[in-house]
């Protein structure tokens, strides 16, 4: 699932790259850049979203895990288990609207008079 959001991101950076070309505006980064540390050893955007979505895979991986301990009766911890799915959900979701609110804004961005 973390492959996939990082996909859509990926394709979503590059169509605002491309709009940002046909309007005559540099991008700060280049989608081909997306995942490389910042070259002035500064803040990336780029590095701080694939920092988080590595960080939601890896709550999901410790969910699914522990849900199959449960499961296959390795484990009888179900309230931790319950907990750590619910925590790789909130997780996830908090990452979705962190994704929307940054499309919104580079919408209206694009929208602004040149």
């Amino acid at each position: 699932m973390g492959t996939e959001l990082a996909g859509l991101i990926r394709a979503d950076l590059a169509a605002l790259t491309n709009d940002a070309s046909r309007l005559g505006i540099t991008p700060a980064i280049d989608a081909g850049q997306m995942g490389q540390a910042a070259p002035s050893g500064g803040f990336s955007f780029a590095q701080t979203m694939k920092d988080a979505i590595t960080s939601v895979d890896g709550d999901q991986k410790v969910a699914a895990d522990k849900m199959a301990a449960v499961e296959s009766g390795k484990s009888d911890d179900l309230v931790g288990a319950m907990l750590s799915s619910q925590q790789a959900n909130l997780s996830f979701s908090m990452l979705m609207q962190v994704r929307n609110k940054v499309m919104g804004a580079m919408d209206e961005l694009l929208k602004l008079p040149v």
